[in-house]
């Protein structure tokens, strides 16, 4: 199917869900708010907590306001910033919005409180150790997509998985990313087939804030978080009606363009339309393998979501749809390939997504309300990995002269349909100030239809095959708060799996804050997940490595342990912010992705032997002079596991890395420079084989590089300019592609990489932003 036929098709099923989900909802109603100083400054990164029990439930956006459903009428709430005395005051009505003053009379008096604010903080009430990414801090950086937001963030890496697909992955506490569990405003969402390529499927400018927790969670949003969980929540239809516009473009022929506003029909009625759109204009090959360096890749999303204000009743609603095709391979015909034919990747996807919150309070007094959440999506995967798509095989090798194993290398596919049904229905109350609980049942239900054929069948026969799951649950989490200093939290789940049968989840977080300086948190808890070995490494069919599936169905485990620790200190009348962390992960069940068997081949295996992670971090920053901020960070990781017998370090993993960022903003902040510098540390590379002339195919181990990214910002009242680079260093992985001039053959590897393929990357971009005052 072509795409102009993809186009047709998505904008149809966009118009059906639309048709079928765009209907009036109700929803609680809402505090809404804004937080400036004695000068009338907005303050972002402010923490909205509701008192007895302490809880976080908002926290400012870059222009101080804030929103929270979880508020009630007469409920007693403390307002933070660093640097600023807090404040506590009693909600007296929900219909008007809150204003809160906060004065830099901080009892610190020897403190001088800068009035800028920037967007990357540790949350410090959470009894979990969160790190919350704001609009602002997203701003930082050219922002793209979810894949790019990470970029001034300590504790996340983001790195391709291969040189070919385009494929990204995240790493959280030194493992892959597919044990950190991604959610979309709290909702469990991109798993399976939909993993590979996640990253790119949320644009930068249509999120509002990113929740790092790091460790174990609530067991609240399910059992699959081992190292931590990631939250996007998007931009919300109820907050002020604004329109934005942004455009970005690079000299690399990526050009984008992304618009999103809010409207409120009535003074409870309001909905939000977002659209993005990117393009890749020409392809580059500055290696000169004959390989594009990075995927020709065309995207069009659209997502609609709709908000209803009501007294006691609340519901949310939102709506996603999206197209997307890669291209990646080789750009011209005279390369040395079976047939003459060029080896070339296409990857064609269409997702679809909706959710609904609904919830009824029952008690206001007591913060007691029920609540169902119900959401679903649909992907359609087609992966062609050769010079032609699955389509032709039958045709193509009736007629053709070539041997079943030269044609074999030619086609490999994976195509897979995932659905997914999630439902969780929850229950949440105060018994006082000390003691409150939540407890819920959940159903999530998950089916592939996979269709694959990976070169090595005989007579070239494709497979068809479908796994489903069904798993049932219920949770219960009992939060217990002493003098607003401890804090204890303790969860257990019992789910029951249509493959695995029963297992149970603890966890549990303690946190002790003697002070406004120190604060204190341990955690300790356990993870599952379902491995699905295709759909969430099916980038590894762009390379002539033989893929072996031993273990196909297995239900990971392992347990998470951590400690924490953050600082408020102040220093020459400014307040230097200092975290330390460790953690420790083991897994006692784990499906190996082994390329150490041999050099030619992908192994799915079940663990046999140990493997865990260790990770320490420390990072600080400090607000030099007004407008300035500095931030240094340093991890050690050691990440091992058993391939073939012997505890070996896990290949493709830093083993340290330093991170240094500045941002400045002028006094009247009309300009704004920010500067990243990473240095990342070497690791193991998989098994080599030696050559014929007794030279290794690729060393056993990689070296230390630097990546250098820079934006200036130019603002207007309702314009935004920004003008960037990133990797200035200019540090490129040499030979990224083994054997490229022969991807036919037994020795081409697409698989092998540790380090940015593309060099040094300039772009600009234009923003716009109008508010209805």
């Amino acid at each position: 199917m072509n795409k102009e036929v993809y186009v047709r098709v998505f904008v149809r099923r966009m118009a059906l869900f639309l048709g079928l989900f765009l209907l009036p909802h109700a929803i609680c109603a809402q505090l809404m708010g804004v937080v400036k100083d004695k000068e009338g400054a907005p303050l972002a990164g402010a923490y909205i907590c509701k008192l007895n029990p302490e809880k976080i439930v908002a926290v400012t956006n870059e222009r101080g306001e804030f929103q929270s459903d979880e508020i009630k009428q007469m409920d007693r709430v403390m307002v933070s910033y660093v640097g600023y005395a807090n404040d506590t005051v009693l909600v007296k009505a929900l219909d008007k919005p809150l204003v809160i003053i906060l004065s830099n009379d901080n009892q610190m008096s020897e403190v001088q409180v800068v009035g800028k604010s920037y967007g990357l903080r540790k949350d410090r009430v959470s009894v979990t150790n969160r790190e919350v990414i704001s609009e602002g801090e997203l701003l930082r950086a050219a922002c793209c997509n979810l894949g790019a937001s990470f970029t001034t963030n300590p504790s996340v890496d983001v790195s391709y998985s291969d040189a070919s697909t385009g494929a990204k992955q995240i790493k959280l506490l030194g493992l892959s990313g597919r044990y950190v569990q991604m959610l979309s405003e709290s909702i469990p969402n991109y798993r399976g087939s939909a993993a590979p390529y996640s990253l790119g499927y949320i644009p930068g400018t249509w999120m509002q804030s990113i929740q790092v927790s790091k460790g174990s969670s609530s067991v609240k949003n399910g059992y699959e978080a081992v190292t931590g969980q990631i939250n996007v929540e998007f931009k919300k239809p109820q907050e002020q009606e604004q329109v934005n516009a942004n455009l970005y473009a690079n000299h690399m022929g990526k050009v984008e363009l992304n618009a999103d506003g809010n409207l409120h029909l009535t003074d409870k009625l309001s909905t939000g339309l977002f659209a993005h759109c990117e393009k890749s204009t020409m392809a580059h090959d500055d290696n000169k393998d004959g390989f594009v360096d990075g995927p020709m890749v065309d995207q069009l999303s659209l997502q609609n979501r709709w908000a209803w204000m009501g007294k006691n009743y609340k519901s949310q609603l939102l709506i996603k749809g999206l197209f997307e095709d890669r291209e990646s391979g080789q750009i011209a015909d005279d390369f040395h390939a079976v047939g003459d034919l060029p080896y070339k990747i296409d990857i064609e996807t269409q997702r679809y997504e909706a959710f609904s919150k609904n919830a009824v309070i029952l008690n206001r007094e007591k913060g007691m309300n029920v609540a169902l959440i119900v959401s679903g999506s649909w992907h359609n995967q087609k992966g062609d990995y050769g010079c032609f798509d699955s389509e032709e095989y039958d045709r193509l090798f009736s007629a053709s002269p070539l041997s079943s194993d030269e044609l074999s290398r030619r086609g490999r596919f994976y195509h897979v349909k995932q659905q997914n049904l999630y439902s969780s229905l929850l229950f949440e109350t105060k018994f006082d100030k000390q003691n409150s609980l939540s407890t819920g049942l959940s159903l999530n239900y998950d089916r592939f239809d996979q269709q694959y054929r990976l070169g090595d069948e005989p007579h070239l026969a494709s497979v068809k095959e479908v796994d489903d799951e069904s798993v049932v649950g219920a949770y219960a989490q009992y939060t217990y708060t002493l003098d607003e200093r401890w804090v204890a939290m303790g969860g257990l789940r019992w789910d029951y799996s249509s493959v695995f049968g029963s297992f149970f989840t603890p966890r549990a977080h303690l946190k002790y804050t003697p002070n406004e300086v120190v604060s204190l948190r341990a955690s300790v808890g356990k993870g599952y997940r379902y491995t699905h070995p295709l759909a969430e490494n099916s980038h590894l069919l762009g390379s002539s490595r033989k893929i072996e599936i031993r273990d196909g169905e297995t239900q990971e485990e392992a347990w998470n342990y951590g400690l924490s620790s953050s600082f408020s200190i102040p220093v020459v009348k400014k307040n230097l912010t200092l975290g330390l962390e460790y953690y420790y992960t083991r897994f006692s069940e784990q499906l190996v992705v082994d390329m150490d068997e041999t050099p030619h081949s992908v192994v799915f295996h079940s663990l046999d032997g140990d493997s865990y992670s260790h990770t320490f971090q420390v990072d600080a920053s400090y607000p030099f002079f007004r407008g300035f901020l500095l931030t240094g960070a340093y991890r050690l990781t050691d990440v091992k596991a058993t391939y073939n017998g012997k505890l070996r370090e896990q290949p493709f993993t830093n083993r340290y890395k330093a991170l240094l960022t500045a941002t400045y903003k002028t006094n009247l902040e009309l300009w704004q420079f920010d500067l990243t510098f990473q240095y990342n540390g070497g690791g193991r590379l998989p098994l080599n084989y030696m050559e014929e002339d007794g030279t290794p195919s690729w060393k056993s181990h990689y070296s230390s590089y630097p990546i250098l990214n820079a934006q200036i910002t130019r603002l207007f009242r309702h314009w935004t300019v920004y003008v960037g680079a990133e990797n200035l260093t200019n540090y490129k992985q040499s030979n990224p592609i083994v054997d490229a001039q022969n991807p036919w053959g037994d020795k081409f590897d697409t698989s092998l990489v540790y380090a940015p393929i593309e060099g040094i990357m300039g772009y600009v971009g234009l923003r716009y932003k109008w508010k209805k005052w």
